[in-house]
């Protein structure tokens, strides 16, 4: 679990990433090496194994030849072995050899009689047919390794088994060993090395298409818009490609959104702006204007500025929707930074824009009612909210004409709550409803009551209804007249 862990701390969401390439060379490398590791450490055993089983026919084939020697004569056992014979047992190039022949009733016959006996659990062994043991002891101070031959002898006058022990130094196969060592160790290296070399011109090779994509997109012009080739690099990687031709698609959406925007604001603000010019140098005329009596003069100048004032708070109600939208496409507060989502009472919120317009309400005789049994409460940005409500009875008051009704609702349903706002005015026509979320755009019948209205209310209204996933419904009133808007949103 400890290892799971480090894993999931280091390639698990969230961890910081490093070299792609250092990491594919590690996670290749490293098990290579412990591979390389392992597969040294079974050549050098397989090696030792073939050494021993060399040496100890070796010794084996010594064994026999002395035990050839090994006869009954007069009743006893003997061993006809001539000097240079016992010359050669003694010594050797590589390393001292020694030898003991054991007769039937267990005396020494010839040889060293202090020679390690076979020890009791020493098995047969199963590779030759003959009765030989093979065992490591200490001899003189030096270790040894020892073969036991039992030899059948007979005559005439008895029979029986002789033991024949041949033993020999570690020096030889110390020498061998140590050679195999260097040997395995040696093309072992270079075996690795050359896998080393490869893996890593390898993934040089396959990662060039990744640096290809990464040069493609530094070079790019801001003005170019087409999509990133995905033959470029492996299938494997082209969904990513996929994915950033997808994201740049939709961010070229938002930027052309954008810029439509900024431009129908622009032709927006152009025209108050110019009355606003236009009004200012009337007023500029009929101060200087020669021969009016002052009483004129005042009242023109009255009519001029109450004008003024007029276009003066069409402009700043503009700006203030512009701003409005801008804060909304941005999933914001009013200073531009991201608001936590938090419960919000729809019946409070209804109740506080309903005081707040009904001083407008009361001025053109509009019946202003809520209805709302229960608070309807959802999760959301409580100053969009708001926004969205008020934005909702504004217009409803401005196009139902005097002695009509508006009526805000709050109704719970068993799969979320819904906002209602019902007016008795003149109604969007079924072809515009879907129109009139667009900004700037004013449906026929709204023009004739407010011509100076800037068609914004129903997109902020809109806007502020999808950052908080809820829907929204343009429907006929009760009786047939007049608009009922509906946004629905999901239990908080």
């Amino acid at each position: 679990m400890p290892l799971l862990t480090r894993l999931a701390k280091r390639f698990g969401p969230g961890a910081t990433l490093g070299s792609l390439r250092g990491q594919l060379l590690r996670w290749l490398l490293g098990p290579l090496l412990a591979l390389v590791a392992l597969n040294t450490v079974s050549v050098y055993r397989n090696a030792l194994d073939a050494a021993d089983v060399a040496y100890d026919r070796s010794l084996l084939a010594s064994t026999r030849a002395l035990a050839e020697r090994v006869s009954i004569v007069g009743g006893k056992v003997v061993a006809d072995v001539p000097y240079v014979a016992l010359d050669s047992f003694e010594t050797d190039t590589l390393g001292r050899i020694f030898y003991k022949v054991t007769g039937i009733d267990g005396e020494t016959v010839s040889g060293y009689g202090d020679l390690p006996a076979v020890p009791a659990n020493v098995p047969r062994s199963e590779a030759y047919p003959a009765l030989v043991r093979f065992y490591h002891a200490n001899y003189n101070g030096q270790p040894v390794r020892i073969a036991a031959l039992l030899q059948p002898v007979y005559d005439d006058s008895m029979r029986g088994i002789a033991l024949i022990q041949v033993g020999e130094t570690l020096e030889a196969r110390r020498g061998l060993s140590n050679q195999i060592l260097f040997d395995t160790l040696t093309w072992q290296a270079l075996l690795l090395l050359a896998l080393a070399l490869l893996v890593w011109f390898a993934v040089r090779l396959v990662l060039q298409p990744l640096m290809r994509l990464k040069i493609a997109v530094e070079t790019r012009s801001l003005n170019d818009s087409s999509d990133v080739d995905p033959a470029l690099v492996h299938k494997e990687v082209r969904p990513l490609v996929a994915a950033m031709n997808s994201s740049r698609s939709r961010l070229q959406l938002l930027i052309s959104s954008q810029r439509r925007f900024i431009a129908d604001a622009s032709h927006q603000l152009r025209t108050p702006l110019t009355v606003l010019k236009t009004q200012a140098e009337l007023a500029l005329r009929e101060c200087d204007r020669p021969g009016v009596p002052p009483e004129e003069t005042k009242a023109a100048l009255r009519h001029i500025v109450h004008g003024i004032a007029a276009t003066t708070d069409s402009t700043v109600n503009l700006a203030n929707r512009l701003l409005t939208l801008a804060r909304i496409e941005h999933g914001g507060d009013a200073d531009g930074a991201a608001a936590q989502a938090a419960p919000v009472s729809l019946r409070d919120g209804a109740r506080q824009v309903g005081l707040e317009m009904a001083m407008a309400a009361v001025a053109k005789n509009i019946d202003l009612s809520l209805e709302a049994e229960r608070d309807g409460v959802v999760s959301g940005q409580a100053l969009l909210l708001h926004e969205m409500i008020a934005n909702l009875v504004d217009n409803a008051l401005r196009y139902t004409p005097a002695g009509g009704r508006v009526a805000l609702r709050v109704v719970e349903h068993d799969d979320g709550v819904a906002l209602e706002v019902e007016d008795s005015g003149p109604g969007i026509a079924v072809a515009e409803r879907e129109r009139v979320f667009a900004p700037f755009y004013r449906a026929a019948a709204t023009l004739e009551r407010n011509p100076g209205g800037a068609g914004l209310g129903l997109a902020i209204v809109r806007d502020i209804a999808s950052l908080h996933g809820a829907g929204i419904a343009l429907d006929e009133a009760a009786g047939g007249r007049g608009l009922k808007v509906t946004v629905t949103f999901n239990r908080a």
